[in-house]
C-alpha cells in the first residue's frame, strides 16, 4: 500500500510515464539497462506462467484439456491488448472492480463460515516464510509498476495516490482472508496447484464455479501486465508495430505454457522478487530525495 502510493508520487513528481523512464530514474541509465533487460525476460516467462496457469484451472477444476485454456487465455489477452495502453486500461478497469467484488464474497463466506478444527499447520520453515514474504511483496509490486506507471497520464497526482494506496489496502485485506480460507482445508489444499478452487467447492459447486471466473479473471489481468509490460519494450527495441510484436510474444510464450505452473512459479517468481528488491529500494531512495527538495 505505502509502496504503491510511493510510486504515484514519484511518477507525478518526475513526469514519469512508462517503466522504462521510471528505471531510468531510480537507478541510473546503466544500471537501469541491465535491469530493464532482466525484468524483460522475467515478464516474457511471465507470459508463458499465466497461460500455463489458464490451462491448469481447464484441466484441473473443468476437466478439459489443459490446450484449451492455454488458448483461451492467449485469445483474451490478445483481444485486451489489440489496442495497446487504451486495451491495457480499459481491461484492468473492467476486470479488475468485478475480480475484487467477487473475490471478497467468495472469500469472507468461506473464511468465516466453513470452520474446520484441524487449521493450524506446522512446518519446519524457520525463517523462510520472512524471505518468501518479502520476494511475494516484492516481485508483485514490481508486476504492479509496469500497469500503474501508465496511469500518471490519465490521473490526478492526488487521485492517483489514494487510489493506489485503497487498492493496496484491499489486496492485504483480501490476502488475509484467503489465509484464513486456505487454512481451512489443511493438509488438502497442499495437493492442488490451484488450493482455492478446492476450497470454493466445499461450499457448492455454484460457489466453485463462481471462484473459477474470480481466478481466471486473475490469471488474464496479470497476463496482460506482463505482455503489455514486454510488448512495447520489444517492439521499440526491435523497430515493430505493437500488434505485431504481440502475437509474437504470446505465440513465443506457448511452448513454456506447457510445462507446470507451480513448478515454473518456483523457479521463476523468486528471481523476479530480488529484481523487484533492488527497484524497490532506489524507488523509496527517490522519494526520500523528491520530498526533501
Amino acid at each position: 500500500m505505502l509502496l504503491a502510493g510511493i510510486l504515484l508520487y514519484v511518477t507525478h513528481q518526475n513526469k514519469i510515464s512508462n517503466y522504462q523512464e521510471l528505471l531510468k530514474k531510480v537507478l541510473g541509465s546503466k544500471i537501469a539497462g541491465i535491469i530493464d533487460f532482466l525484468l524483460s525476460i522475467f515478464l516474457f516467462l511471465g507470459v508463458g506462467i499465466m497461460l500455463s496457469a489458464s490451462g491448469a484451472v481447464f484441466y484441473e477444476h473443468l476437466y478439459l484439456p489443459k490446450y484449451l485454456g492455454i488458448f483461451i487465455g492467449f485469445m483474451a489477452v490478445l483481444i485486451a491488448l489489440w489496442t495497446g495502453k487504451n486495451g491495457l486500461v480499459a481491461s484492468y478497469n473492467i476486470l479488475v472492480p468485478v475480480k475484487i467484488i467477487l473475490l471478497l464474497l467468495v472469500n469472507m463466506y468461506t473464511a468465516i463460515c466453513i470452520n474446520n478444527d484441524a487449521i493450524v499447520y506446522y512446518t519446519n520453515s524457520g525463517s523462510y516464510w520472512v524471505i518468501a514474504a518479502i520476494l511475494y511483496v516484492a516481485y508483485n509490486f514490481t508486476l504492479a509498476i509496469v500497469v500503474l506507471t501508465e496511469y500518471r497520464q490519465i490521473a490526478s497526482r492526488k487521485d492517483g495516490i489514494s487510489g493506489a494506496m485503497l487498492g493496496g489496502l484491499v489486496l492485504g485485506l483480501l490476502l488475509l482472508l484467503n489465509i484464513r480460507a486456505l487454512a481451512n482445508g489443511i493438509p488438502e489444499v497442499f495437493s492442488y496447484e490451484v488450493p482455492m478452487l478446492f476450497i470454493a467447492a466445499k461450499i457448492s459447486i455454484s460457489v466453485k464455479y463462481i471462484y473459477l471466473m474470480v481466478l481466471w479473471l486473475g490469471i488474464i489481468t496479470t497476463a496482460i501486465a506482463n505482455t503489455y509490460g514486454f510488448t512495447q519494450r520489444a517492439a521499440k527495441s526491435a523497430g515493430l508495430s505493437f500488434k505485431v510484436m504481440l502475437v509474437l510474444t504470446l505465440t513465443a510464450a506457448v511452448p513454456i505454457s506447457f510445462l507446470s505452473f507451480s513448478d515454473l512459479v518456483g523457479m521463476i517468481y523468486p528471481l523476479f522478487g530480488i529484481i523487484g528488491i533492488i527497484i524497490i529500494t532506489a524507488l523509496i531512495y527517490q522519494y526520500f530525495k523528491d520530498i526533501a527538495f
